[in-house]
């Protein structure tokens, strides 16, 4: 029987001629990655177990993402915490205040990740990096203290549910809406263990913005991972980027699928995530009258400058409804220059917005739109569950930038044809 391409990576990565679902295997990893809450527990076992050296200085970011600039003391003592711990083993990917970014936007832009490559993140939305071809997964804390020392992970081999994508997507409808529609369906423990694997004629009409986002949120379906096969898009992007040789891994024509399922993107609308689980989705058309008190433009799954794009184009010329916050995020200091450099910055203060320097605050509740109770927040983040974002009475409604922009305008969930 032929492997998926998440079992190919793990068999190569593992030094063995193949694999099988349900196997435990040992792999060779290329990159760990942890943040400003993750790492320093992993820094704490590290220190326990008594390791006195890191396996690779080049295959270990560590990304000050979540709470930065520091928000309290607490929050402080975190990042001085990874901060002499990477000047102790001279970490080379070390991000910190001034040349940082959210870590799953930050990885890829820098061409820190790569087609083919074995990866773990003491983040659960690690699997981001399948959008490039890789096996990427969050582990916890104590695995990436093992990981940083020895340079090796134990995995449970997936099986996988295959994507057979065809079509091209409506007008305002991005990879944010594809997932949501995705996990809608399929539910969040629809692919629970299992590799999402997405290829089919319909690939070519996903950027790779798109595909960052739909891998981001596999997780959110209960995924180990989310891979897309390789093409021209992903090659042209990571042209530049990675300097270094990477491999190009394809599933067996016989390789053994869960379940396959056709996804045609012609037919998927603006979709929208209720509360308080990402699979509770409504399509734009079946929202009804929802009045919000925040929108947020951002985050690990939509911070991009696709995104930033998208929001700018919807709100230029327009006001935020007098009822609504609107903060806007750009995923990175790259991303935050580049829009500068176009105006959208200009767009979106004269809008009305607040714009931040990088982080990950608003999504897991930490700081920078934190939520009363009762109220509503439209946001392009990945999680709506109780409490996530402020007081447990509070309702996150997940939705792609062009939703999330049109909203802040109306102060109602809105998709962009209401704003036009």
């Amino acid at each position: 029987m032929g492997m998926t391409m998440t079992q190919k990576i793990l068999a190569a990565h593992a030094g063995l001629d193949s694999v099988k679902a349900g196997q435990l295997i040992r792999a060779n990893l290329d990159m760990v990655l942890g943040n400003d809450i993750t790492s320093p527990v992993a820094i704490n076992e590290f220190e326990k177990a008594g390791f006195d050296k890191v396996f690779d200085k080049s295959k270990i970011s560590l990304v000050m993402d979540h709470f930065i600039p520091n928000k309290d003391i607490k929050a402080a003592q975190h990042c001085k915490q990874c901060r002499t711990f990477a000047r102790k083993f001279d970490i080379d990917n070390y991000y910190d205040v001034g040349n940082m970014g959210i870590e799953h936007a930050l990885l890829p832009e820098q061409g820190l990740v790569a087609a083919g490559e074995c990866i773990i993140g003491a983040d659960s939305h690690t699997c981001t990096y399948g959008a490039l071809g890789a096996f990427a997964t969050g582990v916890g804390s104590t695995d990436m203290a093992a990981g940083m020392a020895t340079g090796q992970a134990w995995f449970k081999v997936p099986e996988a549910i295959k994507f057979n994508v065809i079509g091209e997507l409506s007008e305002d409808v991005s990879g944010k809406d594809v997932i949501l529609h995705i996990i809608g369906m399929i539910g969040v423990d629809g692919a629970l263990y299992k590799s999402m694997e997405f290829s089919g004629s319909g690939l070519k009409n996903l950027s790779m913005d798109d595909r960052l986002c739909i891998a981001n949120m596999a997780i959110e379906a209960g995924a180990k991972n989310g891979i897309f096969a390789v093409d021209e898009v992903t090659t042209e992007y990571m042209k530049g980027r990675v300097d270094r040789e990477y491999k190009v891994y394809e599933a067996d024509k016989d390789a053994e699928y869960a379940q396959v399922i056709d996804l045609d993107l012609s037919s998927i609308k603006s979709t929208v995530s209720f509360p308080h689980l990402p699979e509770n989705t409504k399509t734009i058309d079946e929202v009804g009258d929802v009045k919000i008190d925040q929108v947020v433009i951002g985050s690990c799954t939509n911070g991009r400058l696709s995104d930033m794009a998208v929001a700018a184009k919807i709100l230029k010329g327009k006001k935020v409804h007098r009822d609504v916050r609107a903060i806007i995020i750009p995923a990175t200091q790259s991303i935050y220059m580049e829009c500068l450099k176009r105006g959208y910055i200009e767009t979106f203060i004269e809008a009305g917005c607040v714009v931040s320097t990088p982080t990950c605050g608003p999504c897991l509740g930490g700081y920078m739109g934190i939520l009363a109770e009762n109220e509503r927040c439209v946001s392009t983040t990945n999680r709506n569950f109780v409490g996530r974002m402020g007081h447990i009475t509070s309702e996150i409604y997940l939705a792609s930038p062009a939703v999330a922009a049109a909203s802040a305008i109306t102060g109602k969930i809105s998709g962009p044809k209401e704003v036009k």
